[in-house]
């Protein structure tokens, strides 16, 4: 008999550790999926927290719509100002102290390249990083699965290309930050001026993230006689290199990274200075079914004041195949079962251009590098958006 009971007692427990274990996924609980998401909320980047924002929205529609297998998703976003010592401490707070089943986006380079080991080391998932930074996939990373942000590099070739050829302004140069960002980027300038220009840059200036002093660059650039000026820094320090500009009449056609296409919020704290500007963009831009139902939710949720803009687009779309691969996990959740369902979405079609998801091969980064395609855009009066192009393919980053 006590054998019996001792046997039963085993089989009980067998189970139930079993049970346990397979409800013990990190950031999961019965009744909650808990994501994180780091942003400049404030500082020198700080037109850029609407990305954060975006992602909220998309996951109170998620929970609205009751959830992932009965489970509200618990969205933590925090500002880290824009510095990445600030990104280290609270994304290892909230990971240690809260516990988080995934993070998500994340607004810029030297921010994200300053938690990337940390997560990959404890094989945490990374959805969407909002940066162009080569190192997020060179090497591939099996736990980081980056969508739609374009790379700067990719960018840049974009920038320049337009520029030379439709334009036909020989005289190109560029302002970058002194970062992974900025760098980046100049290498893709340097490469499809040379490459296929058999040209060279008659500018190259770099700038540090908190450089306030924009005067001496704009001289620089007016000196060079720079007819086209391609911008990788942050919109605020932009907004001082073109106020510079405008003060010594030098007018060249300003062209800019994604990160400068919300074109009605920096028209309007421009004060028209932005009109003229040409980015590219990852925002399909026609009014689709789903993008209405986005915009009847920011109606909704939106804070008073706040207002729609090309960022809280990027915030939902770059976070669209993460929230589709969750809904066929549905009651199965776990990190691995999620990074399959992403990379079985193949193509995939939101409100930004197409991402092209692939089976994840340790020698490949194209395995982690999804968006392949951008367009671009001008700002006209009042913030209206023009469109330039269709979508512009590069297979090569």
């Amino acid at each position: 008999m006590i054998k019996n009971n001792i046997l039963l007692l085993g089989i009980v427990l067998f189970f139930a550790l079993q049970s346990f274990e397979a409800r013990a996924e990190e950031g999961i609980t019965d009744t909650e999926i808990r994501i994180a998401q780091f942003g400049p909320l404030s500082g020198p980047a700080a037109a850029w927290g609407a990305v954060v924002k975006g992602a909220d929205l998309l996951f109170k529609i998620v929970n609205e719509e009751g959830g992932i297998c009965g489970k509200k998703i618990v969205y933590r976003m925090f500002d880290d100002g824009y510095n990445p010592a600030m990104t280290k401490a609270g994304v290892k707070n909230l990971q240690e102290n809260i516990g988080i089943f995934a993070w998500v986006g994340g607004v810029g380079s030297a921010t994200s390249l300053a938690v990337i080991d940390y997560l990959m080391n404890k094989k945490v998932l990374w959805i969407s990083p909002f940066s162009g930074a080569k190192e997020l996939i060179d090497p591939p990373k099996q736990y980081l699965l980056i969508t739609f942000y374009p790379f700067y590099r990719m960018e840049a070739k974009i920038l320049c290309k337009y520029a030379f050829e439709t334009m036909k302004k020989k005289r190109i140069a560029i302002v970058y930050q002194d970062d992974g960002y900025g760098r980046f980027a100049l290498e893709g300038a340097i490469d499809e001026m040379k490459r296929h220009h058999n040209a060279e840059l008659v500018s190259k200036l770099p700038v540090e993230a908190k450089e306030s002093q924009m005067k001496p660059y704009a001289l620089k650039l007016k000196e060079a006689d720079a007819e086209a000026v391609l911008l990788f820094m942050t919109p605020f320090a932009a907004l001082r290199l073109l106020k510079a500009a405008k003060e010594m009449e030098y007018f060249p056609q300003w062209m800019g990274a994604n990160s400068f296409s919300d074109f009605p919020l920096l028209y309007k704290i421009s004060r028209g200075l932005w009109e003229g500007m040409i980015t590219t963009s990852q925002a399909d831009l026609a009014e689709t079914p789903l993008l209405k139902k986005y915009k009847d939710a920011f109606s909704k949720y939106a804070e008073a004041g706040e207002e729609w803009s090309l960022n809280y687009q990027y915030g939902i779309g770059i976070l669209e195949p993460f929230v589709e691969a969750l809904k066929r996990c549905n009651c199965d959740l776990t990190r691995e079962r999620l990074i399959k369902e992403m990379e079985n979405l193949k193509e995939f079609k939101g409100v930004l251009n197409t991402g092209t998801f692939e089976q994840f091969n340790a020698s490949d980064p194209k395995s982690r590098w999804v968006s392949r395609e951008s367009s671009l855009i001008q700002c006209e009066k009042n913030g209206e958006i023009k469109q330039l192009s269709d979508w512009i393919r590069v297979d090569n980053y």
